[in-house]
């Protein structure tokens, strides 16, 4: 299972970096990333992570991922494998019993479940978008306590 949940992080993160216009692109890009598949292992894939075709702003069709029509792109895409590496962290800011973290576009969502799926006693929850997570924070806890918590989840963020 680990397998896949690499390869499907893999695909994510494909898709929002580049410009992939067909799955035969698609293939391409995940076999550069050491990933061999069938294109119907990849057509269940692409199915089971929502994934549509939208206009990029020079008028080609491309992969997205769900609510992202304008996936912010870079233009010089480092490896999946490089991304992988990474935790997407960015920064956090407080202010008052709410805190915002800021991540690396398209890291939100799964830094936000790993959050919510490790019961930090400090925080209440979370609602992520695409490159911001906003936490409710217990009334009277320390900030201190609450990096404390999340180091476990974003081991840089200390």
């Amino acid at each position: 299972m680990k397998v896949k949940n690499n390869r499907m992080e893999a695909l994510k993160m494909l898709i929002s970096s580049m410009e992939l216009g067909s799955q035969e692109e698609v293939l391409q890009a995940l076999e550069k990333e050491g990933y061999k598949l069938t294109q119907a292992t990849l057509s269940r894939d692409l199915k089971q992570l929502k994934v549509a075709k939208a206009a990029s702003m020079n008028g080609k069709y491309v992969y997205v991922l769900p609510n992202e029509t304008m996936y912010k792109r870079i233009s010089k895409p480092r490896s999946a494998n490089e991304m992988l590496q990474t935790s997407g962290f960015v920064s956090i800011n407080f202010s008052g019993n709410m805190g915002v973290i800021k991540t690396r576009p398209g890291y939100a969502s799964s830094i936000a479940y790993n959050i919510d799926d490790s019961d930090i006693p400090e925080i209440i929850g979370t609602i992520a978008g695409d490159d911001t997570i906003f936490i409710v924070i217990k009334e009277g806890a320390a900030y201190e306590d609450v990096i404390d918590g999340l180091s476990m989840v974003i081991p840089n963020i200390k």
